[in-house]
């Protein structure tokens, strides 16, 4: 027994997180291949959908909020109804049947549904027809749905055209690989984030021209996920070092900064509204923060494979056992000498 604290994140940890249209429920994924969906007041999930066969890198809710659909590394793209957690629909690869899935986006009307893969690109499905249409990693819709963009291992960020599949533009810049790409508001500037030897990477480009505007300062951590703020005044990066920070669009200052969770941020979601953020990490939880605070709100968590077992006094267990069983909800009451 005994995970290292690597193990332990990829054991435990959420992967991503998405608000339902109507802001009131939140979905997560993560490496124990389940898909959780939470009513936001509440402290307990209210449905736990089983089907994955591995961990589960995608999860996305479609406009209307009847769908919600998820893609993993078990070569499969699902989609649930999410009021009787009930698998409606798989899609696979049918060229590359061993084909594993990354994150997966709805577009705008809800016809179209797009996944990155960590071979093979990224897949544009017709849910209605069900038949795929073209293959492009990191993908994110424009605002009004004509285009994609996704940012590549090679530190480019590519913009396609969303009907067909044609390259529109390739925007270098970044010194390492590209982990979050996301689309302004207005759908007139694109946000990238990365990172290369420790520092983290934000940069900000003209979605026409594809001039890099500016970069953001002081970094620390790799950016792994990004999120505009309604009014696009505002950018929020989820950081390899578990922080938040809040940027000024305008001036690329950093003006907040959040200790979010035990281990890297992993994705970031705002809700329909544009009050609150939703964070998840390798810590295993998802936390729902006030965007113009900063405040934390609330924690969500799902129960640990040990959640709550007393280990106290268990004898034949080594130190790295104990910290194992801890990491995964056990308790062990220390007692001091009077």
């Amino acid at each position: 027994m005994g995970l290292t604290q690597v193990e332990l994140a990829r054991f435990l940890g959420i992967s991503r997180v998405a608000w339902s249209p109507d802001g009131k429920r939140l979905a997560n994924a993560g490496s124990d291949r389940l898909l959780v969906v939470w009513e936001v007041t509440g402290a307990t999930p209210s449905k736990v959908l089983r089907g994955h066969g591995l961990s589960v890198e995608g999860v996305a809710w479609s406009p209307d909020g009847k769908i919600l659909a998820s893609s993993g590394w078990d070569n499969a793209i699902r989609l649930w109804d999410p009021v009787t957690g009930t698998c409606v629909q798989v899609l696979r690869d049918a060229d590359h049947p061993d084909n594993n899935f990354r994150g997966v986006a709805w577009s705008p009307d809800g016809r179209w549904l797009a996944s990155g893969s960590y071979v093979h690109g990224v897949q544009v499905w017709d849910v209605t027809a069900r038949t795929q249409r073209w293959m492009i990693r990191h993908v994110a819709w424009s605002p009004d749905g004509t285009r994609l963009a996704s940012g590549g291992e090679d530190g480019s960020l590519y913009v396609w055209e969303a009907s067909d599949g044609t390259l529109l533009q390739k925007l270098r810049g970044h010194r390492g690989k590209v982990t979050s790409v996301e689309w302004s508001p207005d759908g007139t500037r694109l946000a990238s984030g990365g990172g290369s030897k420790g520092r983290g990477e934000v940069f900000l480009w003209d979605a026409y021209s594809g001039e890099r505007l500016h970069p953001f300062v002081d970094a620390p951590g790799s950016v792994l996920t990004l999120e505009w703020s309604p009014r696009g005044d505002l950018l929020v990066s989820g950081d390899s070092d578990g922080m938040l920070r809040w940027w000024d669009v305008q001036s690329g200052e950093g003006v907040r900064m959040r200790e979010a969770h035990q281990g890297a941020v992993q994705a970031l979601r705002i809700s329909p509204n544009g009050r609150r953020l939703a964070s998840c990490g390798d810590d295993n939880t998802i936390q729902v923060w006030d965007l113009e605070s900063g405040e934390l709100l609330r924690t969500l968590r799902r129960d640990r494979p040990y959640e709550r077992l007393n280990i106290t006094g268990v004898k034949g267990l080594t130190e790295a056992q104990k910290a194992t069983l801890r990491a995964l909800g056990a308790i062990e009451e220390i007692y001091f000498a009077s």
